[in-house]
């Protein structure tokens, strides 16, 4: 599968938040800002989530990072692994106190944002795509404290420390179910049918 897809459909090489590099340099914004670029925080928040993913990789996890999808969504991360397959969203929160009251996310003093079911339907429209089942996982990068009011529907909500704890997760797929699903879903035209 490796060498039967062309480089630029070739997912497997994008680094966390590839989407968000390439919009940076694009559009860099102005130079002289009084509050710092949210994209930035964005970009940060995905490369720490990425960075900890990467590392489940010697597990028997395989990782793809800023998954396109149709209508110029995407899904942050994509973790095909023993314990299944999970469609990853990091959340920039640093120094703030998260609160998830399904399907609102609170972002300290922000306004409330239907995240949940955002990441329901990136889930969703993954498991179409794969023909398998894909959970969704919010990750909180550097949250001060997280207020859960009641647990989410089928959202997992992490913080990005821990996120190892996925290495011992199992029992779902086997090795060789891992590196098919990796390989289909490593393929950007595959992608063209989450609808």
């Amino acid at each position: 599968a490796r060498l039967a897809l062309h480089p630029d459909d070739d997912l497997a090489p994008n680094r966390p938040g590839e989407a968000l590099i390439v919009a940076l340099d694009r559009d860099p914004g102005p130079a002289h800002r009084l509050r710092a670029d949210p994209r930035q925080r964005a970009l940060t928040a995905e490369r720490t989530a990425g960075e900890a993913l990467d590392l489940l990789e010697g597990a028997g996890w395989r990782v793809l990072h800023s998954v396109p999808l149709p209508g110029g969504d995407r899904i942050h991360h994509l973790l095909i692994g023993p314990g299944g397959l999970f469609a990853l969203h990091s959340l920039y929160a640093r120094r703030q106190k998260v609160t998830v009251a399904d399907p609102l996310v609170t972002l300290g003093r922000r306004t409330a944002q239907p995240l949940l079911r955002r990441l329901r339907a990136e889930a969703a429209r993954a498991a179409h795509v794969l023909t398998a089942e894909v959970r969704p996982v919010l990750v909180l990068v550097a949250p001060a404290e997280v207020a859960v009011t009641a647990p989410p529907r089928e959202v997992r909500v992490l913080r990005d420390t821990e996120i190892a704890g996925f290495a011992r997760t199992g029992g779902l797929l086997k090795p060789a179910d891992v590196e098919a699903l990796y390989a289909m879903a490593r393929d950007r035209t595959v992608w063209a049918a989450a609808l």
